[in-house]
């Protein structure tokens, strides 16, 4: 956060252009645009990702004369609103992001969406045409701010210079009150221009409310009282705090854990006590290891999320630790509800639970023994094009634990949910609530720039590659350090292995690519391209060793995607 100022005056930056306002006795007035940036450096804005228009000259001006905000101009709205997002999800703060109106606008929906539904806070500013005297009829005219209600916490149209501190103080609260998400601002050109006597507000100090103790006690009795108690952690308790208590929790009761793929690395997954990231939505290992609960401890879970289990009657009973309160529905009815902070709701349960000596986790410990076994028996596949499971291997040896990796959208998101173990929160950002393509390489780019000392890799199917591939330019540009890995096989993977399996004959989803090596090339970046299994552990290493922006083009042999089930699952879960 910027350091307090001594007067509550803004401090008057070159070039900021005031003028005296007789009714107020001669009192200085700001301009709108001025005011605005002003605002934005009092909630500890660092940057704003976008594609300016017209429509935003004054605001890009005032952003022009900023000490503390930079400009991250990149070449899609669509991009800007990853890499906002993105910086959201790893800092806890805002992520800012511009366009213009019309088209700009609804470039930024997808984005919108994406942080939505992820839990990750962002603010959108559009720009408009004046709206007090248009010269040019409804000429690019939406309404933007009925668009976007559906799809954010918070949208509202500045009217006024006079409330631009409090409405930008109100999307920011809102973008970061649990759970986090997406608000917007629409600000007409000639508000920008408008003068006001208003100043920046001060951001509040605020607490989350805490879990009751009444329902602290009757989780922790329920737990004490179970025979075979399991935690599912989801996208809400990635937070630093809640990931250190839910590790004391796993350590004083030793009650496995298993993950959902938001909720990745909240606890090392290395841990012994882990049990499988919930990938697939029914009948993998993971899926065994929670039926063989009665218990279920659901923290931080959102049903945005691809739900872990599905609850029936007379089933487990389930204790929801989250926020907010459960969104009940036929397969999510939970006997318990926790509501409050998640970090102080586990930390309650940690000083109150007394482990119990009847608990019994020998049937989820042999589930996940056996994933793990059936996964090594994949994984020193070296065939080529590239064995999926030999490529997960391969890369999480390269990366160090602190190493982040970008997912877009495909089926190779798949194999990495399950059988790449995170062993840091948020080193692993995948999107399994909006599942978009084309965020992968947008969130690499945000995750260099909030940690530019740590390893960075997108990794792409070659279809959400080509989606936001200009962004190369804009990685380059800014000098950052990241090692882009391109999965080539040159159709829509995913769909093309659903059509397979619902008996679909191949058609419709093969297409031709550039070649990917000369791509890079022409912005400047490193090319790659892996012709042998053999060369990719060292390219790997070269390429993240190695200061600047690498393409790898990695051919891959999806043929074989069912054996990320074991066919011999139902008869295992028969022998328990």
């Amino acid at each position: 956060m910027p350091a307090q100022r001594e007067s509550a005056e803004p401090e008057l930056r070159a070039g900021t252009r005031i003028k005296l306002h007789p009714a107020h006795g001669g009192t200085s007035m700001t301009k709108a645009s001025d005011l605005f940036i002003q605002c934005l450096e009092e909630e500890g804005v660092e940057y704003i990702f976008g594609v300016p228009g017209e429509e935003n000259l004054d605001m890009l001006d005032s952003l022009s004369r900023s000490k503390q905000i930079k400009l991250i101009l990149t070449r899609h709205e669509q991009g800007a609103g990853f890499m906002a997002a993105t910086y959201g999800r790893h800092t806890g703060k805002t992520g800012v992001c511009m366009a213009t109106l019309g088209p700009g606008a609804t470039n930024f929906v997808t984005a919108a969406a994406y942080a939505q539904l992820g839990g990750m806070p962002i603010l959108m500013v559009t720009g408009q045409k004046p709206i007090k005297k248009s010269k040019q009829g409804r000429f690019q005219i939406l309404d933007v701010v009925d668009m976007m209600r559906p799809i954010t916490k918070y949208t509202h149209q500045l009217a006024s210079a006079d409330n631009i501190p409090s409405r930008i103080r109100e999307a920011i609260r809102l973008a970061e009150e649990e759970k986090p998400g997406a608000t917007h601002l629409e600000f007409p050109e000639d508000v920008a221009d408008e003068h006001t006597d208003s100043t920046p507000l001060k951001p509040s100090l605020h607490r989350r409310p805490l879990a009751e103790a009444k329902a602290v006690r009757a989780a922790v009795k329920k737990l004490e009282d179970a025979k075979a108690p399991i935690l599912v952690i989801g996208a809400g308790a990635n937070r630093k705090v809640t990931g250190r208590m839910l590790l004391k929790l796993v350590e004083k009761t030793g009650i496995p854990f298993v993950t959902t793929q938001l909720g990745k690395g909240v606890i090392d997954e290395t841990h012994p006590r882990f049990v499988g990231c919930a990938a697939l939505s029914a009948g993998d290992y993971v899926h065994r290891a929670i039926e063989a609960a009665d218990v279920i401890v659901n923290v931080g879970h959102d049903v945005i999320e691809k739900p872990p289990f599905f609850m029936k009657r007379g089933g487990a009973e389930v204790i929801h630790i989250s926020a907010r309160s459960a969104e009940v529905d036929p397969v999510y009815f939970p006997q318990i509800e926790v509501i409050g902070d998640i970090g102080n709701a586990i930390w309650q349960i940690v000083e109150d639970i007394v482990p119990s000596g009847r608990w019994n986790f020998d049937d989820m410990l042999r589930f996940r023994k056996a994933e793990v076994e059936h996964t090594e028996s994949l994984d020193g596949d070296d065939r080529f094009p590239i064995f999926p499971p030999y490529l997960v291997r391969k890369i999480r040896e390269a990366m160090p634990a602190d190493g982040i990796i970008c997912l877009d959208n495909g089926v190779y998101k798949i194999w990495f949910a399950r059988n790449y173990p995170a062993r840091q929160q948020n080193t692993v950002l995948l999107d399994n609530a909006l599942a978009t393509m084309g965020a992968g390489l947008p969130s690499a780019m945000a995750s260099a720039m909030v940690y530019p000392d740590r390893k960075v890799m997108a990794i792409c199917g070659d279809g959400g590659f080509m989606m936001n591939s200009q962004e190369m330019e804009t990685a380059v540009r800014l000098g950052l350090n990241i090692t882009v890995l391109i999965l080539n096989d040159s159709s829509y993977g995913m769909i093309r292995w659903k059509q397979a399996n619902m008996g679909f004959k191949d058609w419709g989803l093969t297409y031709g690519n550039p070649d990917f090596v000369k791509y890079a090339e022409s912005y400047g970046a490193k090319g790659h391209r892996v012709t042998s299994a053999e060369m990719l552990p060292g390219l790997l290493k070269e390429c993240l060793d190695t200061p600047g922006v690498h393409l790898i083009d990695c051919p891959v042999d999806y043929s074989e995607n069912d054996k990320i089930l074991n066919h011999d699952i139902k008869q295992l879960s028969k022998a328990l």
